[in-house]
């Protein structure tokens, strides 16, 4: 008999909770530590402080729980077809309710299911706001591979997805590791606006320091003049290396790319356009992005990045 518990039931139970995708991996130290380090030390990051501060956390789940012996990796689908009702853009992911806020609930309720099957087995749950390599476990338990743009490819189904991770003391059935790539296509890198997509150590990666998204959502303060202009009209985030991607275009024999989200809480929420937000104050701003995933820019960010896209707006026409 084997040591291993059945994954089919633990997969089942994860699509009945809603999620897109379910695989297993083993709770191993992560593999792409080394190159991580270099990423880091390179000053990849830009000002993501806590990145490098929780290295350590990061380099095996089971710093975050000890009896950990399988991660179950989750996906879920946000893409929005559909484009924006109005100029105010923002990354597809942004556009509903939070999705630490849904994910999480999504995830108690699985191991609470769980947990009244096993009693005696521990569980947690992460989102990527826990130290651990997601995309990683992930491409591990089989949910897809690396881009050139470093996001996790499904082959079937593109790669806007969110990536969760449920670590258990459970021994169960792991399944192998996802198999594909880019090949030589480069429409990616090509068509980032800012050059932040580069290849260094044997790998691609992406130059937070350039990287839209990281400028509009992280990053503090006053933008680099020399990026201003690649920021385009992107108020929160940046879809650009996932919107060209093939991966991501739907096809006769691949139904499921570009495939509308089913999650009622990331239906589009309806947003003012640039001048009225232009306008706005912290205490309208406070109530308008209330439960969203764009507040993480803050006031004064999404300030700066609204009259940024009208800067370049007026440039352009």
């Amino acid at each position: 008999m084997s040591e291993f518990l059945d994954s089919g039931p633990f997969k089942a139970a994860a699509l009945d909770a809603g999620f897109t995708t379910a695989g297993i991996c083993a709770a191993e130290p992560a593999e792409g530590l080394e190159f991580y380090r270099k990423w880091l030390d390179d000053g990849n990051h830009a000002g993501m402080a806590y990145l490098p501060n929780s290295l350590e956390l990061r380099s095996d789940p089971r710093k975050l729980l000890e009896s950990a012996r399988s991660v179950i990796a989750l996906t879920l689908n946000y893409r929005h077809p559909e484009p924006p009702s109005s100029d105010f853009r923002v990354a597809q992911y942004a556009r509903g309710r939070d999705y630490h806020k849904v994910i999480r609930s999504k995830m108690n309720r699985l191991i609470a299911r769980w947990r009244a099957d096993f009693p005696e087995a521990e569980f947690r749950g992460c989102i990527d706001s826990a130290p651990i390599f997601e995309r990683e476990y992930a491409h591990l338990a089989g949910l897809g591979w690396f881009g050139k743009n470093t996001c996790l490819i499904d082959s079937k189904r593109g790669s806007f997805f969110f990536i969760a991770i449920i670590l258990t003391s459970l021994p169960i059935q792991r399944d192998m590791p996802s198999k594909g790539g880019c090949g030589t296509c480069r429409v990616c890198i090509e068509a980032c606006p800012t050059g932040a997509i580069q290849f260094g150590h044997g790998r691609w990666f992406i130059n937070s320091n350039r990287c839209v998204s990281y400028l509009t959502i992280e990053h503090r303060g006053e933008i680099d003049p020399g990026l201003e202009m690649g920021i385009g009209d992107w108020s929160f985030g940046c879809d650009v290396c996932q919107d060209v991607c093939p991966f991501n275009q739907p096809g006769p024999r691949q139904p499921d790319r570009g495939q509308a989200t089913s999650e009622p809480d990331f239906a589009a929420r309806e947003y003012p356009g640039l001048l009225e937000l232009a306008r706005m104050q912290e205490a309208e701003w406070d109530s308008t992005f209330a439960g969203s995933a764009i507040r993480r820019a803050g006031f004064d960010g999404l300030m700066r990045n609204v009259e940024l896209n009208l800067k370049n707006r007026s440039e352009i026409s």
